[in-house]
């Protein structure tokens, strides 16, 4: 739910059968835009919800990305419980859901019978490898996403395994096309007054991000190389983390503007002009000596004063922060990205607005993630004109559930 009037998506109703990341961030997008969304959860719960039971820092990614939704849970595999997912659909604008392909359908409420019941209905899958293809059926989780896209074989070093990034990335990266896709199909349906079936594959949302990586696949027909913290296509240099005396720092160089800035910032000026270093060419011909002098320098200073200097020369440097130091960071606490609130459940504990800052639109008040089943009578009465005693009845079949 949102409290927040006069926002873009006001008046939009989503259902959000999202689990684990990746329908769940489209849907907490779609809410801190205004949307009224409903999160619709299996009986017992969603995976991340489950994890919430370890510890309060386990419980902060649900928290983090169900906030402002309001929360029932059907029983999908009742026939009472599809039935009330198929009266829903028919007033919603939006439904998304990342379950594997068909699974909707075998339930009787896949795109082709709820479209039939709602013209106007968009409709967000979000699947491993997509809705058609000999890949379709695959099972697919950030990991293994990770592996199969190619994004571990270019993430670590040279004389080492592949490596999966730290964060959850083709998760979130698909979290957010989806968001993009029914956003899209909203605008449209403006212009034709029909909803659509909106399709996002995790393995197509991740090729895009290795454009740097396929340099090699396109010069030499060989697969990219795993490169450390040095560019993906090995065409920038410096290009690097470095070492300081309290840390790390990262030192990108795009053009050489920023080279010759590097060399005022490291008391080296006459670098610019060494014919080993004097283009980005000649200094990826000599790397390792390129890499050497600037590690060189680092190594003597802390990571404010690397910064620092880089500040001035106007050279992109910023040091290499562990997570605590982020959630920590005044910055991000100062703009509102960043804050403490006392979730109902899970006490004080870190949370973020979306990234996406809408200016001229009114902010939503911060609602905390709900509990299981929480708004089940609320949302049953508003939007299908249920009483309390139908909706203590379908309680009792097992259709619906609470916490």
């Amino acid at each position: 739910m949102t409290t927040a009037k006069n926002m873009p998506l006001e008046g939009v109703v989503v259902l959000d059968l999202g689990q684990v990341y990746q329908g769940p961030y489209a849907g907490f997008l779609l809410a801190q835009a205004g949307a009224t969304v409903i999160k619709v959860e299996p009986p017992r719960g969603e995976p991340v919800r489950h994890r919430a039971k370890i510890s309060r820092g386990n419980a902060v990614p649900f928290a983090m990305l169900n906030a402002n939704k309001r929360n029932i849970s059907l029983n999908l595999k009742s026939p009472e419980g599809v039935a009330l997912l198929k009266k829903l659909a028919s007033k919603a604008d939006i439904l998304i859901e990342n379950y594997a392909p068909g699974v909707l359908d075998r339930l009787g409420a896949g795109y082709e019978i709820l479209s039939k019941l709602n013209p106007r209905l968009i409709y967000g899958s979000a699947t491993g490898y997509g809705l058609s293809g000999p890949d379709r059926d695959n099972l697919a989780m950030d990991l293994t996403i990770q592996a199969v896209s190619g994004i571990m074989s270019v993430t670590g070093f040279p004389d080492g395994p592949p490596v999966k990034a730290g964060p959850a990335i083709t998760d979130f990266i698909s979290g957010v096309h989806l968001y993009a896709g029914v956003v899209t199909a909203l605008y449209n349906r403006e212009k034709t007054g029909k909803g659509q079936l909106v399709e996002i594959a995790m393995v197509e949302t991740s090729y895009p991000a290795m454009a740097s990586n396929l340099a090699d696949v396109f010069n030499n027909r060989a697969p990219a190389p795993r490169t450390g913290n040095r560019h993906g296509g090995l065409a920038e240099a410096p290009y690097n983390v470095y070492p300081t005396k309290d840390g790390y720092v990262a030192i990108i160089s795009v053009n050489e503007a920023h080279w010759i800035g590097l060399t005022k910032a490291m008391g080296k000026p006459e670098l610019a002009n060494d014919p080993r270093f004097k283009t980005v060419l000649d200094r990826l011909k000599h790397i390792d000596m390129t890499d050497k002098i600037v590690s060189d320098w680092t190594s003597g200073l802390t990571r404010t004063e690397v910064t620092e200097l880089c500040r001035v020369q106007k050279v992109p440097c910023a040091a290499v922060r562990n997570l605590l130091e982020v959630t920590e960071d005044k910055h991000l606490h100062a703009r509102g990205m960043l804050r403490e609130i006392s979730h109902p459940e899970y006490g004080d504990i870190l949370v973020h607005r979306s990234p996406i800052v809408l200016h001229g639109a009114e902010t939503p008040d911060y609602v905390p993630s709900a509990r299981l089943g929480q708004h089940n009578s609320d949302v049953l009465s508003e939007f299908l004109g249920l009483s309390a005693d139908a909706v203590n009845a379908l309680e009792k079949t097992g259709a619906l559930s609470r916490g």
